[in-house]
């Protein structure tokens, strides 16, 4: 049995729920894939909590739902801030939950780097690491070699970070290996989609809005959501992970959703189709591809106009795989820890691989 000692920063919906997953089926990794985490440092806006023999798991849930912070624990320390848990401490794994800043990827990003410079394993939820740093911390990381399981350089994953369960990343990444994309066309983003189905059946943009946060899927800039740089940002991912094209913000054309009428809806709706925001790749004939994130109109036949319900989908046209379709309908923000969870267990695969 394997243990690997972990911290977790971003104690948000996100963190959170991870933390209630581990606590409410503590053996599933044992049992199963032969391993346990040991949760010893965790981080949020107020702190650092740390005990090298395991923090209480329970008081920690607690303390978040009774939103505060984990400064009033008892093992709050004062001399450590997350990124100092980092680079200090000694740990195997990073959970990496905090909220997504696309300005300078800050604290995430210093706290990435801080694990991969020591050449800890580390585990994203966080997108603004990823679209700001993306070439920077391949190259600190397994990325380098291709993911090779004897690369020795420190594991990065990061499916959580482009859909939540939905396993963007490792569809386009392994599923498709050898085929040659042609054209992605990614619906990423839960708060749009709900948002939109809302106000496909008569509610206004702020009591849309409300709804998605009463269901946990709001980043907490709202705007990251509507204006569609959060989906933006998971393009801008697939993109450098997938395509294998440096990409940034700007090259992406973003348009959000703001400027959808309600007509625009009623009239896709009775069609039998929706709009949703698409972002999307579309390979051109020098081999470059155009990317854009932007409200779309989705015929009745068109296989993402099926989705409902605040799923999110994606659709890849290649040259020898032909139309590949995958949808997920998660609940909150578990979808992002299950995806976080399928990546701790292929880095505990790969090690194991590396150690012959």
């Amino acid at each position: 049995m394997d243990t690997f000692k972990t911290i977790l920063t971003g104690l948000g919906n996100i963190g959170r729920t991870l933390l209630e997953l581990l606590v409410a089926d503590s053996e599933r990794f044992a049992l199963r894939y032969g391993f346990q985490l040991r949760i010893i440092g965790v981080a949020d806006s107020t702190g650092v909590a740390f005990d090298p023999d395991g923090l209480d798991l329970p008081a920690i849930i607690d303390c978040k739902r009774r939103r505060l912070g984990v400064r009033v624990l008892p093992t709050f320390r004062s001399d450590l801030d997350p990124i100092n848990l980092a680079r200090t401490v000694d740990y195997d794994l990073l959970l990496e939950a905090t909220p997504t800043n696309l300005r300078d990827g800050q604290p995430a990003l210093d706290i990435v780097r801080a694990a991969l410079q020591r050449g800890k394993a580390a585990v994203l939820a966080s997108k603004g690491p990823l679209v700001l740093a993306f070439a920077e911390l391949a190259a600190l990381s397994d990325w380098a070699d291709d993911l090779s399981p004897y690369s020795v350089r420190p594991p990065l994953r990061f499916s959580g970070a482009v859909g939540g369960a939905l396993p963007t990343i490792n569809v386009g990444l392994r599923d498709l290996a050898g085929a040659r994309i042609e054209r992605a066309e990614l619906v990423v983003n839960s708060t749009t989609q709900v948002i939109l189905e809302q106000m496909a059946i008569g509610a206004d943009f702020s009591t849309a809005l409300a709804e998605a946060q009463r269901q946990g899927i709001v980043e907490p800039d709202p705007s990251l959501d509507v204006d569609g740089w959060d989906a933006a940002g998971k393009l801008v991912i697939f993109a450098n992970a997938v395509l294998r094209q440096p990409t940034t913000l700007t090259d992406v054309n973003i348009r959000g959703i703001r400027e959808v009428t309600a007509e625009e809806l009623a009239a896709a709706w009775s069609a039998g189709g929706r709009i949703s925001l698409v972002a999307c790749a579309d390979r051109q004939t020098d081999g470059r591809y155009v990317l854009s994130v932007t409200p779309t109109r989705l015929a009745a036949d068109h296989p993402l106009a099926r989705l409902s319900r605040g799923e999110m989908g994606l659709v890849i046209y290649s040259d020898t795989a032909g139309r590949s379709t995958l949808s997920s309908l998660e609940d909150g923000p578990l979808g992002t820890c299950q995806a976080m969870l399928r990546d701790v267990i292929d880095i505990r695969h790969r090690l194991r691989c590396a150690k012959g």
